[in-house]
């Protein structure tokens, strides 16, 4: 499965952490654009420019260990799509260029369902998503989820729980299923 992911999904560390480890198991190919990169980038300068560098360093890494989920387009391409926020047509014409199967979102208001599917397109939400992932792959998505947790702890000032963490994520029901084992 060919899956565009907003940056409102690579943002979140952890969030982008366990969907970025899942595919580098080989679960689904992730795309991306240099506009939606550059989003996330610009997200983190709103909290503090040592954050964008931070950012631009995760972006290049990123880059590094997917060579080949950049999609390209150009203005006049995007400009045949039509979506309630015009600042998210971009994602949907990255997703279209990209042979994408979904759009992988938490802005979901601004992703109507109707639309995608005239794009031959899904919506579909990271907590979900993972789920679905669990229950295709156990073994993989387990050894990535570990991983994230373990890196969190090293990181955190105060140990987290499995659960506790993927629910500060935004991601409770992945948390929950994970939690069920």
């Amino acid at each position: 499965m060919r899956v565009m992911i907003d940056a409102c999904v690579l943002y979140p560390t952890v969030m982008r952490e366990a969907l970025i480890g899942c595919a580098k198991e080989g679960l689904f190919e992730p795309r991306w654009s240099v506009r939606i990169l550059d989003e996330w980038a610009l997200a983190a300068a709103k909290l503090s420019q040592q954050q964008e560098v931070i950012a631009r360093g995760e972006i290049a890494a990123l880059k590094a260990a997917f060579p080949d989920t950049m999609v390209r387009f150009d203005d006049d391409f995007a400009r045949q799509f039509s979506l309630p926020d015009p600042n998210d047509i971009h994602v949907l014409a990255a997703a279209v260029a990209g042979s994408c199967d979904a759009i992988l979102t938490l802005n979901h208001k601004d992703f109507p369902r109707d639309i995608l599917a005239d794009a031959m397109l899904e919506r579909v939400g990271p907590d979900l998503f993972l789920c679905d992932l669990l229950s295709q792959a156990p073994d993989q998505v387990w050894r990535v989820a570990e991983a994230v947790l373990t890196q969190a702890n090293q990181l955190s000032e105060r140990p987290w729980t499995m659960r506790a963490l993927m629910k500060k994520a935004r991601l409770p029901r992945f948390g929950k299923a994970l939690e069920r084992g």
